[in-house]
């Protein structure tokens, strides 16, 4: 089997993002956030749960006398720091974060033992028990991010320390898993180093980590499980009692080989970074097989099982996947991580297909569940992205207790903020790709992007409007004629488009496959495109068999999601009924929320004063008075204090 042809992101050097919406949380990571989360890995933060992460890796290093604290994943969060950093690194110069970053490099350098092995856990608190209890030890899982962190600063910096390291570690891997004798025929309990290989791959062009990579994937779900085989071996002990890692096989996606799996069961961060690193593979590989398996369950997640928000996991209990249409929003767990992880998954089958219904839920998670899940001081986080918030029952219904109705200053299990960090610095690389002569433009957020075809330098600079505004430009400066397509997405919500190519409208429709509009051409310097998308206000229903959202619509505009809460529209939002068929109008408030538009809509609100004191009646009408209600873009909720938020509203017919 040889690679699949496919579309490659470009090098985050080669894209400045200069975006209305999009370049304050670039900023906000940059001056915000990323030096809060080193303050909150160095256990600065007044009032938030210590880390300890850096702590960790200098006790391992020997520069300090302590004891290992924190979850056996601790590591992790520190090179989602320095991968965030890196990319920040590559898309600006800043001596001083640098400096930062290459002090930490040598610690986790020290850190790192003769054989190449790296993670404080082991190395501070069970030496003898390496490589023990995959299932739940989240070994690999903390050396894929260390490998992602450091291709990521070995692409900004040209530094090799920390790529050094990474090399260590993986050959360390390699060798002690494989399917030769006397290696470990295992694999993680939590994936993420299938991806990480690729990436480590990709930098280095040694095709044992491809092959290692594909070893992962592969023995995952074969008989006998390996999980109990360990258990055994390891004298039947758990980390983790209160969850059983070890025989609840579907909760790590062990429970089927991975090419026969049909519906995506278990841990949701898990199957996404599963399903990225099968993706990763089957491009690199040919494997058809495994990217028919990629296609039915990315098929089962977003017919089935996926909020409207582009969050995923409806289950706090295992923070998974449920069942199909099992789609609760008040007590959805819809980790942050999750939806990032969807994110990755999305850009890959991007890469590999160009279809569009990809980049609509790549925008769909981003513009709603990912910055949803920090607030605008870029300090507080949520873990949990509800679709339904009532404080009080978060408080003191424990089935509610995973529903917070403010963000958090840091986690114990603190995977999300540095998630977070580490994609938004990103997010350039998921505006474009290109492949051959095509260059395809799946977000649509400003940006000067710059790349080569035939040896001549090509810049595109877009301009957007986006998220408040379907208008959207393009200008082509390149120093001689050059042929090459542009393929524009045309977003699943919008209906279609208006485009024009320097001034003249064009009849696209005819060019359009999978959802992207062709536009080949030998450009001229000068040339300029303009797209207008529809952003009317759309009244969204659920599937009938979404239980939680029969009778119940969400209001969306562009990519955006919108909720009321109760800073706008008072308490008991449960009795607030939409009427059919309403008029609403949207309008840009400046002053509200660093800037968001609004929808105002008539609706019918229940009352109570003449209930009484019975709590049930028969034959009682129901009395309601007309009001208007304000809806606010999801991501915004939670910045004004603690109050209600729904997204799905009652309306006045099914």
């Amino acid at each position: 089997m040889g690679n699949m042809e496919i579309s490659r992101p470009l090098p985050l050097k080669q894209i400045d993002i200069d975006d209305d919406f999009w370049s304050g949380y670039i900023q906000l990571v940059r001056n915000v956030v990323v030096p809060y989360q080193w303050e909150a890995l160095n256990d600065r933060i007044d009032g938030a749960a210590p880390s300890h992460a850096i702590r960790n890796f200098k006790i391992a290093a020997g520069l300090e006398q302590g004891e290992f604290y924190g979850m056996v994943f601790q590591d992790s969060d520190v090179a989602k720091w320095l991968e965030a950093v890196s990319y920040l690194l590559e898309t600006g110069q800043d001596p001083e974060l640098e400096r930062v970053a290459d002090e930490i490099i040598d610690i986790i350098a020290n850190a790192q033992q003769i054989d190449g092995y790296l993670n404080t856990y082991f190395t501070l608190k069970e030496p003898a028990g390496k490589w023990s209890n995959l299932a739940e030890c989240h070994e690999l899982y903390c050396a894929g991010h260390m490998i992602e962190a450091a291709v990521a600063y070995y692409h900004a910096t040209g530094k090799r320390k920390i790529l050094d390291v990474a090399c260590r570690l993986a050959d360390c891997i390699d060798t002690v898993f494989g399917p030769e004798a006397g290696k470990i025929q295992g694999y993680d309990g939590h994936q993420e180093i299938e991806l990480a290989l690729v990436k480590l791959y990709h930098v280095t062009g040694d095709g044992k980590y491809l092959i290692l990579s594909q070893f992962f994937l592969d023995e995952r779900g074969k008989e006998p499980n390996f999980y109990e085989l360990e258990y055994i071996r390891r004298g039947q002990t758990k980390h983790f009692p209160m969850l059983d890692m070890v025989f609840d096989r579907s909760y790590s996606q062990s429970h089927l080989p991975v090419r026969s799996q049909e519906s995506a069961e278990g841990h949701a961060v898990r199957i996404v970074y599963m399903c990225s690193g099968m993706a990763d593979v089957a491009a690199e590989t040919g494997d058809k097989a495994l990217l028919n398996a990629c296609r039915v369950l990315w098929n089962n997640i977003v017919s089935k099982r996926m909020y409207i928000t582009g969050a995923i996991g409806s289950m706090a209990h295992g923070e998974s996947f449920s069942l199909d249409y099992d789609l609760p929003s008040d007590t959805a767990y819809a980790e942050t991580c999750a939806s990032i992880g969807l994110i990755f998954f999305a850009q890959r089958m991007l890469q590999i297909e160009a279809k569009s219904e990809y980049a609509d839920v790549m925008e769909q998670a981003l513009y709603n569940t990912v910055i949803s899940s920090i607030s605008k001081d870029g300090r507080h986080f949520f873990y949990v992205n509800p679709l339904e918030v009532w404080p009080e029952a978060s408080d003191k219904n424990k089935g509610f207790s995973h529903v917070k109705p403010e963000r958090q200053g840091w986690f114990g299990c603190a995977c999300c903020p540095p998630n977070i960090a580490r994609f938004l610095a990103s997010l350039g690389r998921y505006i474009y790709s290109l492949k051959d002569r095509t260059i395809y433009t799946h977000l649509y957020i400003g940006s000067l992007m710059k790349f080569d075809i035939d040896g001549s330098e090509i810049i595109l600079k877009q301009c957007s409007n986006f998220p408040w505004d379907g208008k959207v430009s393009f200008e082509v400066s390149l120093d001689k004629e050059t042929e090459f397509t542009l393929a524009l997405r045309i977003p699943g919500w919008s209906g279609g488009a208006e485009i024009h190519v320097n001034g003249t409208r064009i009849a696209w429709e005819d060019d359009v496959i999978d959802g992207y509009v062709y536009i080949p051409r030998t450009w001229q310097p000068g040339d300029t495109i303009e797209l207008h998308f529809p952003m009317t206000v759309s009244w969204m229903k659920g599937h009938p068999l979404v239980r939680e959202t029969i009778g119940k619509v969400a209001l969306q505009r562009g990519p955006i999601v919108y909720c009321l809460e109760e800073a706008d529209n008072g308490a008991n939002l449960h009795h607030i009924v939409l009427k059919q068929l309403t008029s609403q109008c949207d309008s840009f408030d400046e002053n509200l929320l660093g800037g968001v538009l609004t929808i105002t809509a008539s609706a019918h609100r229940v009352q109570t004063e003449s209930w009484g004191a019975q709590l049930y009646k028969a034959n009682e009408l129901t009395t309601t008075e007309a009001v208007n209600v304000t809806f606010i873009p999801y991501f915004s909720w939670a910045n004004r204090g603690r109050g209600e938020m729904t997204v799905w509203v009652r309306t006045e017919s099914i």
